[in-house]
């Protein structure tokens, strides 16, 4: 019995023995990968513990004018990060923070936002702090364990509100837009652009973001602002130069303040070659107030503003094209041989048409009488354009209107250009009215730019540069490089200059004649949009001299009522180019100086020179 009980007591202790030296591999095995080979993970990530990356932001690139004035550049700007171990101490922190400075509930959602999604960086908590906030929170620094106050590019717009809808703004990435790579290399924390040339050319504009690093304790607290591990410079954006004369905008702006101030509408000018000289909107808004994140009461006024300030009329505004697309009629006409300049229309113009059971009513209700083709285009007689319009008839209107451009975007480089609205084929009419719903009327209503058919400024004014241009349609640009292939509006010289011709006669002796235009040769199309929710809208696009047209500009005012009452404002525009340009036209300049306002928001706009 006792010998059984030794063997059992020995094979007890070899397995003890086994099982301790089995314990002690897989230790000693556990404690080698640990020290040996996972010495490198483990030093990374305690050096990621120990180690915060600050971003560095990349000035963004210069936007400047034709002739190198400044449009859009940076200056120098404090902001405000926070580095933090938890979500729990970053709210601490911020809440000790809102007691120094300004900081409500929505703006601290955003900024745990921030740090959730890189809690190894620094949480943004504001830019564009003046020098008074930076040194109350230095006088806290002790309560605010983690915080980072940098120098760092801070942009501004020359113009402000002068250009805000050319140039646009800029903003803060979302972490939507990373998930989607909308903005390629941007994290959070990364300026990208919001609208206008600073969104169309980001990719050139914002540059590379740097980095340095900073040692921090277990609570978050900075330790040393900068530590061996190797830093990253940031890399400059690009700067671009535009098309744009940048005096011109401002004056035009001037002007629309001036004399417009509740008027909704835009200008454009342009070089017959495409080249855009002003764009502007109105109403307008500061884009340096979007800079370092717009206030949101700010926000809420310009969304829900009745006039919609943020929406740059001239490349997303709509309209019926009226009068001046008139041109086009007889273009298809020309074309189509159904008329030449010296045509008369079998019903003299007495005020209306009748089609059918209805009259069609002329503009002027005493009526042209009988017109040539020059003469209806001068005199704007419906009449007239009404029986083109049933001569070419609807199938052709279509078909050609298209071949013109009016039912594809111009192609400015601006991302976020309307498209017209102009139907493909009378399947469109079957569509929304029904196969019966509709007549031959419809016809009437687009031989004058009327009906099924809405346009945007910038693709009008494609369509009358190539008028006033070489007969060919390019697309309007604001960078010099862009490139596109022309598109030809098919006529011969001859129709070309006939159509000039009666142009001139527009401003000389037909409804443009009140216009001031008639000592700069200016030539143009005056046109009333109707409106159904309240007064029409007024157009006039113009070009001036009429032999050797140098600049081409064009307005749409809404609820002006008649184009007639747009026209002068145009012809300011053409004149102060044209007088600029040309020094022995000065006599000819009719003088609306830039307001005090605009000369305080531009600051030094004109210097002698910018950096590349």
């Amino acid at each position: 019995m006792s010998g059984i009980s030794a063997d059992r007591l020995r094979d007890r202790s070899t397995g003890a023995a086994g099982v301790l030296l089995l314990t002690f591999l897989i230790l000693t095995g556990a404690f080698f990968r640990a020290q040996v080979l996972g010495y490198k993970d483990f030093r990374l990530q305690s050096e990621k513990n120990r180690l915060r990356q600050v971003p560095l932001l990349a000035p963004r690139g210069a936007i400047v004018d034709r002739n190198n004035l400044i449009i859009a550049d940076n200056q120098p700007g404090y902001t405000v990060k926070l580095f933090a171990p938890s979500v729990d101490s970053m709210r601490a922190v911020l809440a000790r923070l809102g007691t120094i400075v300004a900081l409500d509930s929505g703006a601290v959602d955003i900024i745990i936002r921030r740090f959730r999604t890189a809690q190894y960086q620094p949480a943004l908590v504001f830019t564009g702090a003046d020098f008074g906030v930076v040194s109350r929170l230095e006088e806290h620094r002790y309560l605010l364990p983690g915080l980072v106050v940098q120098t760092e590019p801070r942009r501004i717009y020359r113009g402000g509100a002068a250009i805000a809808h050319l140039v646009g703004y800029v903003g803060e990435v979302s972490e939507e837009e990373i998930a989607r790579g909308r903005y390629a290399g941007s994290r959070m924390g990364s300026i990208v652009g919001r609208d206008g040339l600073e969104q169309q050319y980001d990719s050139l504009l914002r540059g590379v973001d740097g980095v340095r690093y900073t040692e921090v304790d277990a609570r978050g607290r900075m330790v040393r602002e900068e530590v061996s591990s190797p830093s990253l410079a940031p890399i400059a954006g690009g700067a671009i130069k535009t098309t744009i004369d940048l005096p011109l905008q401002l004056y035009v702006d001037s002007l629309w303040r001036a004399g417009l101030a509740d008027t909704r509408g835009a200008v454009v000018a342009m070089r017959p070659n495409g080249e855009i000289l002003a764009l502007y909107s109105a109403p307008s808004f500061d884009p340096n107030e979007f800079i370092g994140g717009i206030e949101a009461g700010t926000w809420q006024a310009l969304n829900t503003a009745e006039a919609k300030p943020l929406i740059n009329r001239a490349i997303r505004g709509i309209y019926p094209p009226a009068s001046p697309f008139k041109l086009a009629t007889a273009i298809m006409g020309l074309k189509r041989g159904v008329v030449d300049f010296g045509t008369h229309m079998p019903e003299p113009c007495r005020g209306a048409l009748r089609f059918g059971n209805r009259p069609f009513k002329c503009w002027k209700p005493e009526g042209h009488g009988s017109l040539d083709l020059t003469g209806a285009i001068a005199k704007s007689c419906d009449v007239y354009f009404y029986q083109l319009g049933l001569r070419l008839g609807l199938p052709n209107i279509l078909e050609q209107g298209i071949a013109l451009g009016f039912a594809e975007r111009s192609g400015i480089d601006l991302g976020s250009e309307q498209r017209p609205i102009y139907p493909a084929n009378t399947e469109y009419y079957n569509r929304r009215y029904g196969a019966r719903g509709w007549t031959n009327a419809v016809t009437l209503n687009l031989a004058i730019g009327q009906g099924e058919n809405s346009q945007t400024l910038i693709n009008m004014m494609r369509f009358y540069t190539a008028l006033a241009g070489d007969g060919n349609l390019v697309a309007p640009h604001l960078v010099n490089a862009l490139k596109a292939q022309p598109k030809p509006l098919g006529l011969t010289q001859a129709q070309l200059e006939g159509l000039r011709k009666a142009m001139f006669d527009v401003v000389a002796s037909g409804t443009a004649a009140a216009s001031g235009g008639r000592d700069l040769k200016v030539a143009g199309k005056t046109g009333t949009a109707q409106n159904s929710h309240g007064k029409d809208h007024g157009w006039f696009i113009g070009y001036a001299p009429a032999e050797n047209p140098q600049v081409i500009v064009g307005s749409i005012m809404e609820f002006k009522e008649h184009g007639s009452a747009v026209a002068p404002w145009v012809v300011r525009v053409i004149r102060r180019y044209l007088t600029q340009l040309d020094p022995s036209l000065a006599k000819l300049r009719v003088s609306v100086p830039i307001q005090a306002d605009t000369i305080a928001r531009t600051g030094d706009v004109f210097p002698d020179s910018i950096r590349p």
